[in-house]
């Protein structure tokens, strides 16, 4: 493994706004906090010229409420960090852009998803571009331009890989996660690192969006979902495992996929059972937050019989998530589940309606067992199904029957052209 704890990680994301700002008047670069927003756009602002606002320092948020007219007209270009401190903001950025639409004139970033928090249903529609910004991927953490999406639908079946990853070592990238000051950090640090930063983003950004009356209960709700990764689970359910009434756990959930600590990843749609169930998945953004937040640790996971299994599946289901942001195809994300049990835990597809079906699991010995629902799979979609995949810790890509594969769970990260 690369180490990058003293080196400046490149970021997918730079492409993407830097072609964004070469041609939109307003770039809204958005994620969870510590993400590296900040760092990001510091970078392009050196290289563009513009001038760095923070909305986090108290003295630059009042100015920009007290006169926001002409807070907005400081710079030719400027980089305002931190939106959702002042959304109103987005009004006098619009009048400007409106009145001068030359392109890259704001470079924002957000830890909200900031429009649908106040009443601004329209404000920069079809002046804005929005690119998300998640925690680093394994392919960024290791300098590797990641392809698997766009490799599966492109080689479907005859996609190969083979790895040298160990068991130990995905658990050590599982507990680690994405964070930049996290994985930076020891082990121990790390944990107490992640902990905090949840404690911190409920009392901080979640308080800012909305009243919370019950910060304990909010908090009980994340570990109670960090142990859910991987399960079908419903506000109603959720709010007996932690005393809430389901219209607040309902508004809770909706509050913690706002600020980026969550992502539910939804029941497939297209009916090829009737039998098929609707409940979506919850899985938490970073799997050393979920990891932290369950108190598993590396040695407590390499255990037999350790909990690898959901804390293993909810981090490839992320890092898939990080790769659809810069893949070609752009698939949907979302999983299939019967009510008879028959499951695949990820489903992408395309704007065809091609599908690769993804099974996850903690093993380095893949059986046909583990294909159970990659069968059921085939056999209704026919062609529509391009190829179906466990992914595993073992070292070989295995064949498993017509379009089945069992590959290396690391080819999501090290496959950058074709093996």
């Amino acid at each position: 493994m690369i180490d990058a704890a003293t080196r400046y990680l490149s970021r997918r994301a730079a492409m993407q706004v830097a072609e964004a700002l070469s041609d939109t008047r307003v770039v809204l670069v958005n994620g969870a906090r510590q993400s590296g927003k900040s760092t990001l756009v510091k970078k392009i602002g050196q290289a563009t010229g513009a001038t760095w606002y923070s909305l986090d320092d108290a003295d630059t948020r009042d100015a920009a409420r007290r006169d926001p007219a002409s807070f907005v007209r400081l710079s030719e270009k400027m980089i305002v960090d931190e939106i959702q401190r002042d959304p109103e903001l987005l009004l006098s950025i619009k009048s400007l852009v409106d009145e001068v639409p030359s392109p890259g004139r704001f470079l924002l970033t957000g830890s909200a998803r900031v429009l649908g928090l106040r009443d601004l249903p329209d404000t920069l529609i079809g002046r804005m571009e929005t690119i998300e910004l998640w925690p680093l991927s394994q392919g960024e953490i290791e300098g590797n331009a990641e392809r698997f999406i766009d490799l599966a639908f492109e080689c479907g079946p005859e996609l190969r890989h083979d790895s040298l990853v160990d068991r130990d070592d995905y658990i050590e990238r599982v507990v680690r996660g994405g964070f930049p000051d996290a994985f930076r950090r020891e082990p121990t640090r790390r944990a107490r690192y992640l902990t905090q930063y949840v404690a911190d983003l409920v009392n901080r950004d979640v308080v800012q969006l909305a009243e919370i009356e019950r910060g304990p209960e909010m908090r009980a709700l994340i570990t109670v979902l960090a142990g859910c990764t991987g399960q079908t689970v419903s506000a109603s359910s959720l709010s007996r495992l932690v005393g809430l009434r389901q219209e607040t756990t309902a508004r809770y959930l909706s509050l913690l996929e706002e600020v980026y600590l969550i992502k539910r990843i939804p029941a497939w749609t297209r009916r090829i059972s009737g039998r098929s169930v609707s409940q979506s998945k919850i899985s938490l953004v970073d799997s050393g937050v979920a990891a932290a937040l369950l108190t598993q640790t590396f040695a407590k996971l390499r255990r037999p019989g350790g909990p690898l299994g959901p804390l293993f599946e909810g981090f490839v289901a992320m890092e898939i998530a990080r790769q659809i942001q810069w893949s070609q195809e752009q698939p949907t994300l979302s999983h299939y589940r019967t009510r008879d049990g028959v499951e695949v835990d990820l489903i992408l597809e395309n704007g065809m309606g091609q599908v690769i079906g993804i099974e996850v699991k903690a093993t380095s010995s893949p059986s046909t067992d583990d294909f159970r629902g990659l069968r059921h799979l085939a056999e209704r979609l026919g062609d529509d199904l391009i190829a179906g995949y466990v992914l595993h810790t073992g070292p070989r890509t295995l064949p498993f029957g017509d379009k089945l594969r069992a590959i290396p769970a690391s080819a999501l990260w090290e496959l950058t052209v074709h093996d």
